[in-house]
């Protein structure tokens, strides 16, 4: 007696889905936003003007002089 042995395919049965499992991979991106704050500076020069006032005076001296005529006598002859 001979047994032959006689392998049949086995049966298979449809596939168990999963819920997929999910991951996440964080990628960082840096931006960056320049602000202007514009600034002036205004350099005030003040110009004083200073005013002196002179009063120059002069002097003068006044020398006055007078005459006198005596008569010592009188003239002979009328001129």
């Amino acid at each position: 007696m001979f047994h032959h042995h006689h392998h049949c395919c086995p049966n298979v049965m449809p596939p168990i889905v999963h819920p997929t499992n999910c991951c996440e991979h964080h990628c960082f991106t840096n931006t960056v936003v320049p602000h202007i704050h514009p600034q002036h500076t205004t350099n005030v020069n003040h110009h004083n003007f200073e005013h002196v006032h002179y009063y120059p005076h002069t002097f003068s001296n006044v020398d006055p002089t007078t005459h006198q005529h005596f008569q010592c006598g009188s003239p002979c002859c009328d001129y």
